[in-house]
């Protein structure tokens, strides 16, 4: 039996000696979308710090194709294939788009070549192809989280961890970035993605997974959750 794209077990985390993650169990499989809910600031975002090196684990193992990857320096697991998108808008406002997505560019492990992934990110998000050359300062709100995907899927990896990409983006601008990330779960890609608007992904997540004070307090697929409007109103407010 193979291993999954991403096993996590009792992995704790946390900042200056205050816990956040309390002994997370997680598997991510091959070609699905994994979905990470739940309310602000109970640990969504340090879990996929967490994954990615940012935030070292205090305990518990994780582990990218049977390999361990808890205690590797961000870069070492960049270089494994595990890309991380996170929270709101990290460009170089400085830089034209194009330049921002060759930034991602350089994973000497990416499969495929340069131009090939620049073409693949275009034809996906056609609106940078269009801005290729505009100063990433001046981009909308919805352009720059779109050329932070961009520059993600520029890494060629397996994994793409997206820390709530619809953030503060009006909704026709949410419909449009989760249009390009169903499309990438509909073309095998393997995605972790961090959301609080469950109904969102309720039909689209292979799997999601309730954080709630650090701790998963549920796990299941989206028809089980819409059927649980009491988890929906005591967790997420809706």
């Amino acid at each position: 039996m193979s291993e999954p794209a991403l096993r996590i077990e009792k992995a704790s985390s946390g900042y200056q000696g205050r816990s956040v993650l309390q002994a997370i169990d997680l598997v991510v499989a091959d070609g699905e979308l994994t979905a990470i809910i739940g309310p602000n600031g109970h640990g969504k975002s340090t879990l996929l710090k967490t994954i990615s090196g940012l935030v070292p684990p205090s305990s518990g193992t994780i582990l990218h194709r049977g390999a361990r990857i808890d205690g590797h320096r961000p870069d070492e697991i960049v270089e494994r294939g595990l890309i991380h998108v996170p929270q709101g808008d990290l460009l170089f406002p400085a830089m034209t788009v194009n330049e921002n997505l060759l930034m991602g560019a350089y994973r000497k492990a990416a499969s495929g070549g340069i131009d090939e992934r620049l073409d693949f990110v275009f034809s996906l998000l056609p609106r940078l192809k269009d801005r290729r050359n505009q100063i990433a300062g001046t981009l909308s709100g919805g352009e720059r989280r779109m050329c932070g995907i961009g520059r993600g899927l520029m890494a060629g990896g397996d994994i793409l961890m997206l820390d709530e990409p619809s953030l503060g983006l009006a909704p026709i601008v949410i419909d449009q970035i989760y249009e390009v990330i169903f499309d990438l779960r509909q073309q095998g890609r393997t995605i972790l993605l961090v959301e609080e608007n469950a109904q969102r992904i309720a039909d689209q997540a292979d799997s999601i997974h309730l954080l709630d004070n650090g701790r998963f307090a549920w796990s299941g697929v989206g028809a089980e959750l819409m059927a649980r409007p009491e988890i929906i109103e005591t967790y997420l407010g809706a």
